[in-house]
Order: C-alpha cells, then sequence, then structure tokens
C-alpha cells in the first residue's frame, strides 16, 4: 500500500488549505454562525476555484477527480473553520442520486448549476419517529397521469431553504408493488410544498435545515431518478458515498479542534511553566493526535478504495463512526485543556465542539452506522 499523496493530491491539499486560511475570515464566520446565516459570497468563491463538485465530470461542471481528492478538500475546509467548512461541502447534498443514477437529461441540467454555485441541492429522507427503518417511508407517491403525487412530511432536509433541486425519497403507493421506493427530483417553488426553517440548533449553524409538508405536489415522470423501486438502493449507496465525505469532516474538524489545543498548550503559563510541560496534558494531546490519525487512515482508506472502485460499505460505515467518535473527544478534551476560556465564543474552540457533536447525523445516524457494521459482520441473526 502506498501512503504517500501523489503531487496533484498534495497541490490540492495545499490550495484548500491556503483558500480557507484566506477566505473564511474569523469575524465574518463569528457573524455567520451568531446569525445562522449561509456563507453564500465564500461558497461562490469556492465554486469558481473548482473546490466544489470536484468529482463531477468535466462535461457538467466538475472536474471529474476522485473521492480522496473531495476529502483532501473537505478535510482542509473543516480544520479552518467547522461551520464555514460544512456548510461548503454540503452545498451538493445528494447531488451523488442524480449524478449516479440520474438520466443524462437530469445530469445535464441539474450538475452544472450546482459545480458553478448558482445552485445547491438537497434530499429529503428522514422522517420524525422513523428509528432506524429504511426499507419503508410514510411519505408515498401515487401515479396521477404522467406522473406522481407526493404526500407526506420530511424532517432535517439539509439546504431544504436554498435554491436548487430537492430529491425526496418516498413510498410508491401500488398495491402491486408494496414496499417499493421511488426518487423524484422536484422545485421547491412548486404547489404543495411548506419548508419551514429548522433554527435554535447546537451546532452546523451556518447550515439550512427545513422541515417539510408535502401535500398532493406533482412531479411529471421525467424528474424519476432511474427506475421505480430503486428508490432505497439509489439512498442506501449514496449514503454509503455520504460516510467518506462525513468523516472528512469529521477528521478536519478534530484536526482543527487539537491545533487550537497544541497553540494554546504552548503558550500558556500556569505555576511558571507552559501548561504544555504537565504531564496530564502532554497524555492528553498524545492521545488526541493518535485518534486523529486512526480516523485519518480509515477516512483515506474509504476514499481510496471508492476510487478504485472497490468500495467497501463495512470500511465507510467504520471511518464515519470512528472520526464522528474521534471529532467529538478531541473537541471535548481540547476545551478541557482551555479551561473556563474554551467556553469564550471568541476562543472558537466551543464552535469545534458543537459542530463536532452534530457531524453523527449527517448522512446516516451514529447508531444506524454501527448496526450496519454488525451486519456486515455477522449478518442478521
Amino acid at each position: 500500500m502506498d501512503f504517500i499523496l501523489t503531487k496533484e493530491q498534495k497541490d490540492i491539499q495545499k490550495a484548500a488549505g491556503e483558500f480557507a486560511q484566506g477566505e473564511f475570515d474569523p469575524d465574518v464566520a463569528m457573524d455567520l454562525e451568531r446569525e445562522g446565516q449561509y456563507p453564500f459570497e465564500i461558497w461562490k468563491r469556492a465554486c469558481e476555484l473548482g473546490f466544489i463538485g470536484m468529482h463531477i465530470p468535466e462535461e457538467y461542471g466538475g472536474q471529474e477527480l476522485g473521492i480522496l481528492d473531495n476529502v483532501l478538500v473537505v478535510e482542509e475546509f473543516c480544520r479552518q473553520n467547522s461551520g464555514i467548512g460544512m456548510a461548503l461541502v454540503l452545498s451538493g447534498f445528494g447531488s451523488e442520486m442524480i449524478l449516479r443514477f440520474g438520466s443524462d437529461d437530469q445530469r445535464e441540467k441539474y450538475l452544472p448549476p450546482i459545480a458553478k454555485g448558482e445552485n445547491a441541492s438537497s434530499l429529503a429522507y428522514l422522517e420524525k419517529n422513523q428509528g432506524n427503518d429504511f426499507t419503508s417511508f410514510k411519505t408515498t407517491a401515487t401515479r396521477n397521469g404522467n406522473g406522481y403525487l407526493i404526500n407526506g412530511n420530511k424532517s432535517l432536509v439539509i439546504n431544504g431553504s436554498l435554491p436548487g433541486p430537492m430529491i425526496v425519497v418516498c413510498q410508491l403507493a401500488d398495491n402491486r408493488k408494496p414496499g417499493e421506493q421511488v426518487a423524484l427530483i422536484l422545485h421547491k417553488d412548486t404547489d404543495g410544498l411548506v419548508a419551514t426553517e429548522m433554527g435554535g440548533r447546537v451546532g452546523m449553524r451556518m447550515l439550512p435545515m427545513a422541515e417539510l409538508t408535502i401535500s398532493d405536489l406533482k412531479v411529471p415522470r421525467e424528474n424519476l431518478i432511474g427506475e421505480e423501486g430503486q428508490g432505497q438502493s439509489q439512498l442506501m449507496n449514496f449514503l454509503n458515498e455520504m460516510n467518506i465525505e462525513a468523516a472528512a469532516m469529521a477528521t478536519g474538524i478534530a484536526q482543527g479542534a487539537f491545533d487550537l489545543a497544541l497553540a494554546y498548550a504552548k503558550q500558556r503559563e500556569q505555576f511558571g511553566q507552559k501548561i504544555g510541560s504537565f504531564e496530564a496534558i502532554r497524555d492528553r494531546l498524545a492521545d488526541m493526535d493518535t485518534r486523529i490519525e486512526v480516523a485519518r487512515l480509515l477516512t483515506y482508506k474509504a476514499a481510496w478504495s471508492f476510487d478504485k472502485n472497490d468500495v467497501n460499505p463495512k470500511i465507510n460505515y467504520m471511518a464515519k463512526m470512528v472520526s464522528a467518535e474521534t471529532a467529538l473527544k478531541v473537541a471535548r478534551d481540547s476545551l478541557h485543556i482551555f479551561g473556563g476560556y474554551g467556553y469564550i465564543v471568541e476562543n472558537k474552540i466551543e464552535q469545534f465542539y458543537r459542530d463536532a457533536s452534530m457531524v453523527d447525523i449527517i448522512g446516516m445516524p451514529g447508531e444506524i452506522d454501527k448496526s450496519l457494521i454488525a451486519d456486515q459482520i455477522i449478518g442478521r441473526i
């Protein structure tokens, strides 16, 4: 195995880090975080430089690079500022459903505006009280002439209020084929759709989240992704891929929190010496750095395998689970190293801690990741 990044990958990593350092202004970031505003201007500049939608083919406005290349950007962005980083890298949330399973017409219509920063994308699949069951949804799509009629509710819809296409995964209401699901593309200004912003969150405050109420919403058949009955497999394939990006976010957040804690330990004095010389602090930093390296290796392995067409769902689930747990522990330990100063907003460490607590719900909640790992190991008994 070759653990060395290529020259091109090192250049991408460096460019992403320099962009984040130059564009993620701390004062602007603090205002956006406090007000719960999306970083539109930074997002557009990131799109102009090709940092968004890197894995989208060139014919649709992307760079046709690998998932590992994208992971390097995600990690650098979230390392610099977790709020801006997560908002930017999730701007195309769900677009892989169109990329991997959509028709040529759908790709040509929806992907270029996402890569250019003209539109974001969103995916509505989670429902209240859903638990761990992704085999059925209460939201239904009923055949209606040359299209479908959607009714139901969705929750925690990332980018639900941003301009751009929304993909809704529904149960196909057809007695002849019970249990089948469909993924349908809809437009947010369509009659029958009401999106309510979900505010007051602990973390990810810059990222719009919405609850949807869908009533007799008409969708033409041309907006069906793939074929009827493929909705569940398309969703699970997307979530499997999304786990890699979520793992990269968590790794970046952990590294960013560690960077702050290490710098503080080197400059903060107590009892006449730097606190970094205390054995308890040194042990904690060593543990944090080790955990980050483990998370990074799992994340890179998952991305590398995906790019080699050797997709391993178990490794993807593990990368997400380990990285999310690492982000939360490292951010919490970093907060403790800062002591009382860590709770002051200007120190930024508290934002890493709050955002780290939210990574676990991205794509697929952590308890489901763990259950799927068990399925891969011992199957369903």
